[in-house]
This record gives structure tokens, C-alpha cells and sequence, in this order.
């Protein structure tokens, strides 16, 4: 098979998770069958240098590269409105292109394979960037229309996406994403979490979240939570980080920190390096992540593989994905966050068995087994 990649969620300054789960998912296919052909498929409209390095890790000398020197940007804003072909600049060559963030343009040659993570512009639309809902109601129908086959992963997003496009469920295949077990394992390097602690102004015992700062996180109720503990703690407990980019509505999650009062004992992080992020984490006595909703939530599956405790809330795949393995609290209520705190702070024994039982679990979600699942989705399009 000739397959192509879209290349698009891997070449920007900050990668997302939509980034890491394309490069998880090709670099271990490139690996496992090396008998067929792959390529990046690649807008550029200048900078060309900077994009082919930042490809570089995942070529792993096994995809090639077709560039289009045209700016992306605006053939996605063009091919939204206008029937613009896409082998104009990619040709005809591959049998199969999949595109692993949401939209399928037009006029593409062979199969196609869309990555659709979510439905959370439908299920949370007060969270999205309004740029982001725009380009979905507008061109997410018509992209499931084109696409051959739709990806999703988890069982949970499959049913999402049943719920809201029952016609579609045909083309429906569920392809778990991976965790990196090179990349996300214990450290026992105290020097490397120091040097992370001290890059980002962290001192003593501390909670992680690691993540985008924006609504969909449920971060402000987090602060709550994080606030009734503190004080039945009588202030005296770890710090809450709470590490990442700025998002989208981001402001009131700053405020809510503010108007609770709380100080230097919530401590907000730039963008974390991904060099940073295995260091930071395992200095953690938890890694907390109370989402309203994910497509997967691959950050406390990171967490788990570095041996660390996770609490995450009861909301969307977030259970299908930690199993038994991470303390589960209600979404909607910073009471029981809060609970949550208190069990993991309170007991070494649970920590260590959440860290035993997290490591073990990660194994089951490897790059391999998703990369060998997408495969046959391949092969199952490719053969009809």
C-alpha cells in the first residue's frame, strides 16, 4: 500500500495531543511494516526547514515527504467553502491518505481515513474556541461523508459520535490511543525533577495538572476542590501546579485562584517542554486531571506509565481508560475532588498501589497494538 499522512498536526511550535497521537500511531507503523510506503504530506508556504526538522523525529527514516508549497491555512479556509481538489497539490499517487484531526478536504485520491477524537464542540460547545465550532459545523458532516472510514478512540466517542451522526456508525472503527513506555517511565534521576521543578518555580511537594489551561478541564472546579482541602488540611498540604498553555476562556480559571485567596500554593506553568513532562510528572505525589470530557485523555495514561497516582473525574472515556487503576471523583462536584485529595494524600499504601497497578495497565495501551489496530483498518479499506 501507498499511505499518506496529513501532516498538518505535527509541525506546529506546541504540539497537541491530536499531534501526539498521529506520531504514537505512523512512527510504530512505519516500524511494523516496513513493506509498505509512507509519506507526510506537507503545506509549505515558506519555512520550509523549520517544518522538515520538526517532521524529523517521526520519519524515523521510513516516510518520505511531499510538500506542497502553498499556504495550508488557506486551502483549509478555501476548500471549507469551495470544492478545491486536494490531489491539485498532492497528486494521485496514494492508495489511502488519513487525515487525523477532524476534516477530510475534498478531491482526494484513493481511500480516506479520518480521525475524529470527539464531540465535544456538540457536548460542550461553551468550551470550544469559536473558531474551532465555526470550522466543525461547518465541514464535519461533509468530511464523515468523504471518509471511507472514521476512526475514533474510545468506545465512549464511538457512542458520541452515534449519538449525534447515527449515519455514520457503518464507518465507525474504535483504535485506542498509546503511551510512549520509552518516553513515560518512572524516573530515578532526583537531579532531572529538580532541574524541571526549579525551570518552573516549583519548591516542595506539589499535584500536577498537566494540560491546556482552558473550561473543558474543569479547572476552576479543581481550585475549589483543591481549596476545601487546604483548608481541612489547615494549609498544610502540597502544592497544586497546574502546568500548560494558555486556552481558550482561559481567564476565569486565573480568577478562580485569585478569589479564593490561594496565593503561592497554586502555582501556574508556561507550556511544558515534552522533555520536562516525565520529570515533572514523577515528581508528583499525583497527577490530577478532573476533565469534563475527553476523547481518550491520554494525559493520566502518562502519568500511570511513570508510576504515578492518578486522580481523574468519572466523566466521558475517562474511566474506560484508567479502569480501577486511578482514584475516580465525580466531574460536577469539588466535595468529592476534594475527597479524592484526601484519600491519595493521606495513604502511602494507596499510592503505591495505584502507582503498581497504573504501570501494568499503561503496558495494555502501547503504540504497537494501536498502530497494528489502525493498520487493519487499513487493510480491511484497501481490500474491499
Amino acid at each position: 500500500m501507498k499511505i499518506a499522512f496529513d501532516a498538518v498536526p505535527l509541525i506546529g511550535e506546541k504540539m497537541t495531543g491530536v499531534g501526539w497521537c498521529e506520531a504514537g500511531q505512523t512512527t510504530a507503523m512505519a516500524k511494523l511494516h516496513p513493506e509498505e510506503k509512507y509519506t507526510f504530506n506537507l503545506f509549505s508556504r515558506k519555512d520550509d526547514e523549520i517544518k522538515l526538522e520538526r517532521l524529523k523525529p517521526f520519519r524515523a527514516g521510513k516516510i518520505g515527504v511531499n510538500i506542497a508549497h502553498f499556504s495550508g491555512f488557506a486551502y483549509r479556509a478555501a476548500s471549507t467553502l469551495l470544492p478545491v481538489p486536494y490531489s491539485r497539490f498532492f497528486g494521485k499517487s496514494a492508495d489511502l491518505t488519513h487525515f487525523f484531526n477532524f476534516i477530510v478536504p475534498p478531491g482526494v485520491h484513493g481511500k480516506t481515513v479520518v480521525t475524529v477524537h470527539d464531540m465535544a464542540y456538540k457536548a460542550f460547545p461553551e468550551t470550544v474556541r469559536g473558531r474551532t465550532k465555526y470550522m466543525l459545523d461547518i465541514g464535519l458532516k461533509k468530511s464523515m461523508e468523504r471518509a471511507d472510514r472514521i476512526v475514533t478512540v474510545s468506545e465512549f466517542s464511538k457512542s458520541e459520535i452515534i449519538k449525534y451522526y447515527p449515519q455514520f456508525e457503518d464507518k465507525l472503527r474504535v483504535v485506542h490511543c498509546g503511551v510512549d513506555l520509552n518516553r513515560f517511565a518512572p524516573c530515578t534521576d532526583n537531579d532531572l525533577i529538580e532541574k524541571a521543578k526549579q525551570n518552573h518555580g516549583i519548591e516542595g511537594d506539589y499535584f500536577l495538572y498537566l494540560g491546556t489551561i482552558e473550561p473543558r478541564k474543569n479547572l476552576e472546579r479543581l481550585i475549589e476542590a483543591y481549596s476545601i482541602f487546604l483548608r481541612h488540611r489547615k494549609g498544610k498540604a502540597p502544592k497544586l501546579i497546574l502546568a500548560g498553555g494558555k486556552g481558550w476562556l482561559c481567564e476565569g480559571i486565573y480568577n478562580k485562584a485569585k478569589e479564593l485567596k490561594l496565593g503561592r500554593r497554586v502555582v501556574f506553568t508556561e507550556y511544558i517542554s515534552s522533555e520536562e513532562i516525565c520529570p515533572l510528572m514523577c515528581g508528583a505525589e499525583a497527577f490530577v486531571f478532573p476533565s469534563l470530557y475527553e476523547g481518550f485523555g491520554m494525559p493520566p495514561l502518562e502519568a500511570m506509565a511513570c508510576g504515578v497516582p492518578v486522580l481523574t473525574s468519572d466523566a466521558a472515556s475517562l474511566p474506560e481508560v484508567v479502569g480501577d487503576c486511578a482514584v475516580v471523583c465525580r466531574y460536577d462536584s469539588a466535595e468529592d475532588i476534594a475527597e479524592g485529595f484526601e484519600k491519595i494524600h493521606s495513604s502511602s499504601q494507596l499510592r503505591q498501589e495505584l502507582s503498581q497497578k497504573g504501570m501494568e495497565r499503561a503496558k495494555t495501551f502501547s503504540w504497537e497494538s494501536s498502530a497494528e489496530k489502525l493498520f487493519a483498518v487499513y487493510k480491511e479499506l484497501c481490500d474491499e
